[in-house]
């Protein structure tokens, strides 16, 4: 786990090195001075003697200025090399998150990964920054200052021998019952995301049914749940302080009372009992600052193994080692294909489906029909179960993933717009698309008459999720994006519920003109968006129930018939 964390270090390898290094250097001078302070004690108060004062004293300025300054270097290297081993986690997340599949996606859910990014990396950066320094620190601290009480007077020592292994027994204790509470904690922080981002979504609705009250009331629940883990969490924690302090205290109490019959007897001078003193404050100092990495590391392994869950989940759908660079055109084919979500609880059942390269298509059938399961079968945004899907006579698994995509255009059911302009939105289609080739996509999907009256026309700024523009506007923004693309085939997963029939049917017919050889698949609950297509298929609870002309389905299929009926009788009895 820590290895594969680490490898997102990259260019601050050096940085991180050099604090390790300034850290090292601060320490060793840090530790020369209590020797220093002794010598000017015994060697010049004692003694009466101001040179050897004023020369020690001079080279203790000398210690204290070049440590102060060391120490200002290890905390600026380790602040950027922290701060730059975050951005590059986040950078190795997201870019992997970008390769997973719509199953990779739902296995974690958005609201889990985005804390993931935040939160989590926020702690590994807060650790890792303590780890190159305050744990490089302390212990280096103890070990050289405890050599030093050696050297001074060894029984003194042995206090800190016998301190330092009960202080850790129970500062282990301690971190192994906190660590499951800390882990509980942020799988309960996905839960409130998801809580925030739905309601922040769906504000409108919430305001509209007035249920301010009860989403208030939900998100109280999810965060006092938090608040109640973090209590239990942090009470265990708090147990650090009074334990070290504890120690700290009896260490120093037991060393002034030893040390000054040491010094009465003859056996320790004043200088170095105050050097020793000095070395305990250190050695003991030295061991808060590990308790203090100890906890942070407690609240940040949880944090690590949800990093490391998403930078080793394997996308689901991956290219072939030589996949195919070029579809030839939108000649669709389903060979006795059938997929599910869930083992052995198919969706779709065996469909068997030619569809012609250029023609048109309809797909109609009940709400939970997998409909759009079908379609999004076809750009590989899921893999099938079994049988196949081939698109100009290759499977499609075949093709490398971002050809198959580029080719195949799909405006999914909930159409999204970006924060930008309209001419931003729709150079997602493609990048370097001039604003003829954009007027002209436009033209097709009958945008180029709202956009017209627009102020500032295709630079008009297009608000977060497209709320500043109608929900027809923003799926005929979306078909015209698609057509950017220049695709062999464009999925309209009921991408025009939300226009007036009379563009609809604009919309269709300008799919005729302008792009006869491009496949057309389009999915409708309106029988009108369908009657025109040279074929539908009626879907009836994720099998085929028939694939024919409208004319002949009119005639001879139940489903279509219903649907036919009940939508023109409604249309008359409305004329």
């Amino acid at each position: 786990m820590i290895k594969k964390i680490l490898k997102s270090v990259r260019e601050y390898k050096l940085l991180s090195i050099l604090t390790v290094v300034f850290i090292s250097l601060e320490v060793i001078l840090d530790v020369l001075i209590p020797i220093l302070m002794t010598k000017i004690i015994d060697n010049g108060i004692n003694q009466q003697n101001l040179n050897i004062v004023f020369l020690i004293g001079g080279i203790l300025v000398l210690v204290a200025l070049f440590s102060l300054l060391f120490g200002w270097f290890s905390g600026k290297f380790a602040a950027i090399s922290s701060s730059g081993f975050a951005k590059n986690l986040r950078h190795d997340m997201y870019y992997k998150i970008q390769e997973y599949s719509f199953e990779n996606i739902e296995k974690f859910s958005s609201s889990s990964l985005v804390t993931r990014l935040t939160t989590d990396v926020n702690n590994v950066q807060m650790t890792y920054q303590m780890l190159i320094r305050i744990a490089i620190r302390a212990p280096m601290m103890f070990l050289f200052s405890l050599l030093m009480v050696f050297t001074i007077h060894t029984e003194l020592a042995i206090i800190f021998l016998i301190v330092a292994p009960i202080l850790g027994f129970l500062l282990f204790y301690i971190a192994n019952k906190a660590h499951p509470l800390f882990e509980r904690v942020f799988h309960t922080y996905d839960d409130l995301n998801n809580r925030v981002q739905e309601n922040v979504r769906g504000i409108r609705v919430v305001k509209s049914y007035v249920q301010e009250d009860t989403e208030i009331s939900k998100f109280k629940a999810i965060s006092n749940k938090i608040y109640q883990y973090f209590m239990k969490a942090e009470k265990l924690v708090a147990l650090n302080t009074p334990i070290m302090r504890l120690c700290i205290y009896s260490s120093i109490i037991l060393i002034s009372y030893l040390g000054s019959r040491f010094v009465i007897e003859g056996t320790l001078s004043t200088g170095e009992l105050t050097g020793v003193i000095t070395y305990a404050a250190q050695i003991l100092n030295s061991l808060m600052m590990l308790s203090m990495v100890y906890v942070t590391c407690i609240i940040s392994i949880p944090s690590m193994e949800r990093i490391v869950e998403v930078l080793e989940e394997k996308p689901t759908i991956q290219n072939v080692k030589k996949p195919i660079k070029e579809v030839a055109n939108g000649e669709i084919e389903f060979n006795h294909m059938s997929f599910s979500y869930v083992k052995d609880k198919p969706v779709l059942k065996d469909i068997n489906l030619a569809i012609k390269s250029g023609e048109m298509v309809g797909i109609i059938g009940g709400i939970g029909s997998s409909k759009s399961t079908l379609v999004n079968l076809i750009p590989r945004l899921y893999d099938v179960t079994s049988g196949n899907i081939k698109v100009a006579g290759k499977d499609v698994r075949d093709y490398d993933i971002n050809v198959l995509r580029d080719s195949v255009a799909v405006v999914l059911q909930k159409n999204v717009l970006f924060s930008g302009t309209i001419k931003e939105n729709l150079q997602w289609g493609k990048k370097d698309a001039t604003l003829e080739e954009i007027k002209q996509v436009c033209e097709i999907a009958c945008c180029n008459e709202f956009i017209s009256k627009f102020k500032d026309g295709y630079d008009t700024y297009i608000d977060q999720g497209g709320t500043n523009v109608s929900g027809g506007q923003k799926q005929r923004l979306c078909i015209a994006r698609a057509l950017l693309k220049s695709p062999k085939i464009i999925i309209l997963d009921d991408s025009t519920s939300a226009v007036d029939t009379k563009t609809d049917a604009m919309i269709r017919k300008s799919f005729r003109e302008y792009i006869p050889e491009v496949t057309k698949i389009i999915i409708a609950q309106r029988i009108s968006s369908v009657e025109d297509c040279d074929r539908v298929i009626v879907l009836d609870n994720g099998e085929i129930s028939a694939f024919d002309t409208p004319k002949n389905l009119l005639k001879h299929n139940k489903i279509y018939q219903e649907v036919y009926y009940s939508q023109v009788k409604g249309s008359d009895s409305d004329e």
